[in-house]
This record gives structure tokens, C-alpha cells and sequence, in this order.
């Protein structure tokens, strides 16, 4: 049992992780209809600018990624995606292709192509004993964090009149507008929000893996993205959902597959939602293929 509980952990922590991915690519879905897939170079970024801040106190170089996410976040807004934002989605999703091939060949032609180490603090490393499980202090901190940021923004969509306008937008945009939302900002505040959330995943991605690449967000769009499927493109919370499905169902196979199908695990993964697709075409909470809900 205690094995079994110990893989339940980690599964819960990689699922954790897996839902901020998906949390900021369906709060842009939310009020445009588009799928950002340059949400996974806000975390690359993100993730550069702990690397440039390095010679800082770990939290002030924390800080400084967080508010890199944000820039970026809204700098792509209002560059790239505003000029689109009445366009088909074909535009606005070769939109969201360009500026993802833009940035990360920025990186690494100013930066260079190769990995690039960067050292966090020690105590990350390290594990806490709670009972008979010994849990690593990043998994702590990914699961404390996403508690936080789920908590965090069901308080703003539900209590504060920037969710409401959040909702409204979501709901009918149009509408949304012509009773007086502010579409500008509704849709800045998203992306500003999604900006943050690719900074807090960036900043867990190095601690885990202790190094930086141009390409390190291709792998985490592509999650986010199979992630909001399988919960489905009805709700924002769905994308927690899945995100938890996803990561767990990828940890515990590493774990369970016998040891000749271990190579086949991403296969067997991204099987998964197509088989939630045949049986719910909408995903598990999603109601149709519209703009998203929450």
C-alpha cells in the first residue's frame, strides 16, 4: 500500500502540473475561440528569464520570470492576435503557429539552440517524510500551487466583476460587448492571467529538469491542448480535469506497463483521449465545440 500510495502522489503532482498547462491555454480559448498555441513560448521564455535572472535571489529571479510571462503574454496580444481577433479561426490559428516558430527561433538564434543548466535551490531536491511516503519538495510545491491558482481563479470568475465579465464574454462575446464589456481588457486580463500561469509552469519545468532549451515548450502546448480535449472545451475547470487524468495516467503507466511496452507509453497516453472523444465527442464536460465556458 505504500508503494501504491507513493505512485498516487507523484501521479497527483505530474496531473498538477499537467492542469496549469491546460489552465492557460483554455483561459485564452475562453474569450477569443482560439487555441494559443504560442502558450508553450511563454513558458520557454518564462523559463530564460530565471536562466538570465540567475545571479539573483532564487525569488526575485522567480519574480522577474513571472513578470516576463506577463509581458510577453500581453505583447503577443496586442501585436499579433488583437489584428486577428475578427478574423476565421484558419487566420488566427497560423497567427498562433507564427508567433510560437517567431519567438523560439528568436531564442535560439540570440541564446543558442543548445540546452542551457541552470542551478535552483538545493531544498528543491530534496523530499519531506509524511508518514511512510517520502515526497519530493517539488511536488509539494506543484500541488500547493495549483491549489492555490484553481482556488485563486474560481474566486475571480465567481466574485469579482472582472470574472463576470470573464463569464459573459465566454458565454456569448458579442453580447458580451454590446452590453458593455470591455473587450479590450477582458481579453488582455486572459492572456496577462495565461502569461502567468506559463510562468509558474516554466519555473516548476527547471526545477524539475534543471535546464533551459528553445524547444522546451513544444512538448508542454502539446499537453495543454490534449488536456482541454479530454475535459472538454465546454468549461474551464474541465482542463484541470484533464490535465489531472493526463498526468496521472502518464505517471502510473511508467510505472505499471510491463517493462516491454515502456517505450510505447506516449503512444498508449494520447490513445486515451481519442477513446474519450469516441465516447464523448465533446469531452467529459464539455457541451459543444464552441467557445468555452466556464
Amino acid at each position: 500500500m505504500t508503494e501504491l500510495g507513493q505512485n498516487l502522489i507523484d501521479a497527483l503532482a505530474l496531473g498538477s502540473l499537467y492542469a496549469l498547462i491546460a489552465l492557460g491555454v483554455t483561459l485564452v480559448y475562453t474569450v477569443m475561440g482560439m487555441m494559443n498555441f504560442a502558450h508553450g513560448e511563454f513558458i520557454m521564455l518564462a523559463a530564460y528569464a530565471l536562466f538570465a535572472f540567475a545571479g539573483l535571489p532564487f525569488a526575485a529571479a522567480v519574480a522577474s520570470a513571472l513578470l516576463v510571462g506577463i509581458a510577453i503574454a500581453l505583447l503577443a496580444e496586442r501585436v499579433a492576435f488583437r489584428p486577428v481577433r475578427d478574423a476565421d479561426l484558419s487566420a488566427q490559428l497560423v497567427t498562433s503557429l507564427a508567433v510560437a516558430a517567431i519567438l523560439q527561433n528568436a531564442v535560439a538564434v540570440t541564446v543558442g539552440a543548445r540546452a542551457q543548466s541552470v542551478r535552483t535551490p538545493a531544498a528543491i531536491s530534496e523530499s519531506t517524510s509524511v508518514g511512510d511516503f517520502s515526497v519530493p519538495n517539488l511536488e509539494f510545491l506543484t500541488l500547493g500551487l495549483t491549489a492555490i491558482v484553481v482556488g485563486g481563479l474560481g474566486l475571480l470568475l465567481y466574485r469579482t466583476r472582472t470574472g463576470l465579465a470573464i463569464r459573459a464574454a465566454a458565454e456569448n462575446f458579442d453580447m458580451a460587448r454590446l452590453l458593455g464589456v470591455r473587450a479590450d481588457q477582458v481579453i488582455a486580463i486572459a492572456f496577462a492571467i495565461s502569461g502567468v500561469l506559463a510562468a509558474m509552469v516554466g519555473v516548476l519545468i527547471v526545477m524539475q529538469t534543471g535546464q533551459v532549451s528553445p524547444t522546451m515548450g513544444l512538448t508542454p502546448v502539446l499537453v495543454g491542448f490534449v488536456a482541454v480535449v479530454i475535459g472538454g472545451f465546454g468549461r474551464i475547470f474541465g482542463a484541470v480535469i484533464g490535465g489531472l487524468l493526463l498526468g496521472a495516467l502518464y505517471s502510473l503507466l511508467g510505472v505499471y506497463l510491463p517493462e516491454g511496452l515502456v517505450p510505447f507509453r506516449e503512444a498508449i497516453v494520447f490513445t486515451f483521449p481519442v477513446l474519450i472523444l469516441i465516447a464523448r465527442p465533446h469531452g467529459l464536460l464539455g457541451s459543444d465545440l464552441g467557445r468555452a465556458r466556464v
